[in-house]
């Protein structure tokens, strides 16, 4: 599990925006240690954002996405004081959930 996402979510004339910051290597499984022995591949493969109890986007990466991914989308609806939850899901099977309040 890795260190907590920083979150922003903000609502202005009826449109929700996040902002997300996560924390995780992405190992793309192409680069090698100073021994010349291949670093094993682990990134993020999924990403769940929820708005209250409604999945709002869902994702499927790779190993191409880089280090500490920044992911920004627009959701329709949401007011101040609703919550949004992030969750992700990486390669070795390690989770983290992290929770905002869309000011």
């Amino acid at each position: 599990m890795g260190n907590p996402m920083k979150i922003r979510a903000a609502s202005k004339d009826g449109i929700t925006e996040v902002k997300v910051l996560m924390s995780h290597e992405m190992e793309t499984g192409f680069r090698k240690d100073a021994s010349g022995a291949p670093i094993p591949a682990w990134f993020i493969s999924e990403v769940t954002a929820k708005l209250g109890d409604k999945v709002v986007m869902e994702a499927q990466w790779g190993p191409s996405v880089s280090k500490n991914p920044f992911l920004a989308f627009k959701i329709k609806g949401g007011k101040a004081g609703d919550k949004v939850t992030i969750t992700w899901v990486d390669s070795k099977g390690d989770t983290r959930t992290d929770t905002a309040t869309v000011t």
